[in-house]
């Protein structure tokens, strides 16, 4: 089964937040509905790869300190899209419909980034400060978040014009 990130958000986003495991039941199921194949391993890197470009995020909610597993929840650069036949998941599965505090998921995506952005000049990783210097846009545009020291942060390291 293949699906973009774009997609991927779009199956978090009919349930709020979901954790890494209720998705991948969720993409099964939904690869069963479109008669595909499963590859437990490709979902886990389209997982992984939407996380890291930002399209997912992980959600930490208040009182999580229990141990409960982290959620994932749809991120700054996703255009939520619903993959075919994925509006009947949640009359199928029995995962409950979280709601997310967006304040805390944008405080802690913009405490991501700025840990990224950092990690990433100290690499003098001018292709991942690119990225980020994106997504600082995507979060603005996406959150009440000022991430212009991220961007302040970045752009020495970036190739002048």
């Amino acid at each position: 089964m293949t699906t973009t990130q774009d997609e991927l958000a779009g199956v978090v986003d009919l349930f709020g937040a979901l954790t890494r495991s209720e998705l991948t039941t969720a993409l099964g199921e939904l690869a069963f509905k479109q008669g595909q194949d499963v590859d437990d391993s490709a979902l886990r890197s389209a997982i992984e790869a939407a996380v890291a470009a930002y399209a997912l995020v992980k959600y930490e909610p208040a009182g999580s300190d229990d141990g409960t597993e982290t959620l994932i929840a749809v991120g700054p650069t996703a255009f939520s899209t619903l993959p075919s036949n994925a509006e009947d998941l949640p009359h199928i599965l029995d995962f409950e419909r979280r709601t997310v505090d967006r304040e805390r998921l944008a405080a802690q995506v913009s405490q991501r980034l700025t840990s990224e952005a950092e990690a990433a000049v100290d690499a003098d990783d001018t292709t991942r400060a690119a990225e980020l210097l994106d997504v600082s846009y995507d979060l603005e545009a996406w959150a009440a978040v000022d991430a212009s020291g991220v961007r302040s942060r970045l752009e020495p390291v970036l190739p002048q014009d």
